[in-house]
């Protein structure tokens, strides 16, 4: 029996309890899934964990408004201008634990969680800083003789992911840039997956190379067009410089970021009401399209 998992941005939060770990932010600066992590603002879902390699400015506004505890991730901050002012105040103040990763070691973490491993050798982090600061421990190999990193297991508690479209059953179409997605799904508990629309499974079925996530590997699935704002989304649209420079800008403070966050989040009633306040054009600068692709019967 197909299951429909369709539901609101604001019941797939609700399911997210305070003190859970997150993995997000997972296709690098690619369909980062913001509305996901606004709407954790507005509900104040606090004392999290934040897993990623790279989350741009959303793990900025998580730590800004004061939500998040923990932080696994190869790097935080704002791509457009460098540093996210919320995450450096918290660590000069030591308000953060954070657990430091290359882009490399965070998706051998999750890939060991993905195959139920408690860890997974690597030779990358020898001889950097992060060997030093990380839980990672060294051995010599059996075999080589060489010395190599264990790198422990991450299993999030909740993958969010954000999409270009999805079946009500929750078979996922995702293309463009991945990242570590394939690895947080599979290590995390509970998956909810946002989508620029929601597809009669024919849709899906039409092109079964594209399915990237599979409807057993999902919790929820929401339709949530621009979901990824300011970041881009393969086929959809570009990335808004422009707001990631304005968000710097407004943020250098704490004072300013509560204004920033009363203007694009609480004040807001919906992505819908979101998008109507974007001031540029962002469709995609062409419209490639691939090859033909042909299924026998």
């Amino acid at each position: 029996m197909t299951v429909d998992k369709r539901i609101t941005l604001e019941e797939a939060i609700e399911r997210i309890e305070p003190g859970e770990s997150i993995a997000l932010g997972l296709a690098l600066e690619h369909a980062i899934p913001f509305a996901a992590g606004h709407e954790l603002i507005r509900q104040g879902t606090d004392e999290l964990t934040l897993i990623g390699p790279i989350s741009d400015i959303l793990f900025d506004q998580l730590v800004g408004a004061g939500l998040v505890s923990n932080i696994q991730a190869a790097w935080v901050g704002n791509v457009s201008i460098g540093s996210g002012y919320r995450f450096r105040e918290a660590i000069e103040g030591d308000e953060l634990t954070i657990e430091n990763h290359s882009n490399l070691s965070i998706a051998t973490a999750l890939e060991a969680g993905r195959l139920g491993l408690p860890s997974m050798p690597t030779r990358s982090l020898l001889g950097s800083d992060i060997l030093e600061e990380g839980p990672f421990e060294t051995y010599c190999d059996p075999v080589d003789g060489e010395e190599h990193v264990l790198v422990p297991a991450i299993t999030p508690d909740w993958a969010i992911v954000h999409a270009q479209r999805a079946s009500p059953a929750g078979d996922v179409h995702l293309w463009g840039n991945v990242g570590v997605t394939p690895q947080a799904v599979g290590a995390a508990s509970d998956v909810i997956v946002t989508v620029e629309e929601i597809v009669d499974p024919s849709v899906i079925k039409s092109d079964p190379s594209r399915v990237a996530i599979t409807r057993e590997q999902v919790t929820a699935v929401v339709e949530c067009p621009f979901g990824a704002h300011p970041s881009p989304l393969a086929g959809y649209y570009r990335r808004d410089h422009g707001h990631y420079i304005s968000y710097g800008q407004h943020t250098k403070t704490q004072g300013g970021y509560d204004t920033w966050v009363k203007e694009w989040i609480f004040d807001i009633e919906d992505r819908a009401a979101y998008t109507e306040r974007l001031d540029t054009s962002l469709e995609p600068v062409s419209a490639d399209r691939a090859a033909e692709v042909r299924y026998g019967r």
